[in-house]
């Protein structure tokens, strides 16, 4: 019984009607948000909504079953129940604001499609290369914040007038956020303005923050050729078994015409 519903629940089919009922109810709790929907159609939306948690916590379930304590050792089974299991705490007095957080049963697509997990799991595998890129970006930050606080906090306190308040400036203007804008008014006061706000784009834009994209692609490549290098392993390992079924083959007749030859 238990691995029928194993195979149940690892088939193909299954999870695709896994997938198919978390699109179904993301799309609900997005139509939620429209008061006119809800007026309309709000009984429905419940109904739906509820039936796909009811489904979501007998997969989890049947999964437990089929798995036993190796359900635990799974980290995406970990947070698939940590995903339900906040669905399903109450949702009135001061819990309310814990239905806005059903939207993350949306994140379970994580789980259940193979290329995210791969892309999740590479993120994950990154982190640890991405501490030195950070300390790098945040020290960067500080300098370029003491220096734009002492030479243009008096020009432009709005933008540099304390340590916070140039960090937060230069944060803003390192994801390209109207920077122009702040650049253009510090130099109607101090026309050189330019070289210290143009050397620090290119240090945090096109620098540091490509080194983030540097580590995670080779955390991506990384990945893929350990499934290159699983794939081959198991295709060489499929041909020494054909090989030696193939031997027997061939020894099992002669040992027959051996057998009949003797009689």
């Amino acid at each position: 019984m238990r691995e029928r519903v194993r195979a149940t629940v690892e088939s193909t089919g299954f999870q695709r009607f896994i997938t198919a009922v978390i699109v179904v109810n993301a799309a609900t709790l997005g139509l939620e948000t429209s008061p006119s929907v809800v007026h309309a159609y709000g009984p429905v939306l419940a109904l739906v909504d509820h039936v796909a948690l009811y489904l979501f916590v007998a997969e989890l379930l049947a999964k437990l079953y089929a798995q036993g304590r190796a359900f635990f050792r799974d980290p995406w089974n970990l947070f698939d129940t940590a995903i339900v299991g906040v669905s399903l705490l109450p949702t009135a007095g001061g819990l309310s604001v814990l239905r806005a957080l059903r939207v993350l049963r949306a994140l379970r697509l994580i789980s259940t499609v193979p290329s995210l997990c791969r892309v999740v799991s590479a993120l994950l595998t990154a982190v640890p290369g991405m501490t030195s890129i950070v300390a790098l970006l945040s020290l960067v930050l500080y300098v370029a914040a003491v220096m734009s606080t002492k030479l243009y906090g008096a020009t432009a306190p709005e933008y540099f007038g304390s340590l916070p308040t140039s960090l937060f400036t230069l944060f803003q203007m390192m994801t390209g956020d109207a920077w122009s804008d702040i650049t253009r008014e510090v130099m109607a006061r101090h026309p050189s303005a330019w070289i210290f706000f143009v050397v620090f784009m290119l240090t945090c834009t096109f620098v540091v923050l490509n080194l983030f994209i540097a580590v995670v692609v080779r955390a991506m490549d990384d990945d893929d050729d350990d499934d290159d290098r699983l794939g081959r392993t198991v295709l060489a390992e499929l041909a020494a078994v054909r090989a030696e079924l193939a031997v027997l083959r061939e020894a099992v007749p002669g040992r027959e015409s051996a057998g009949a030859q003797r009689e």
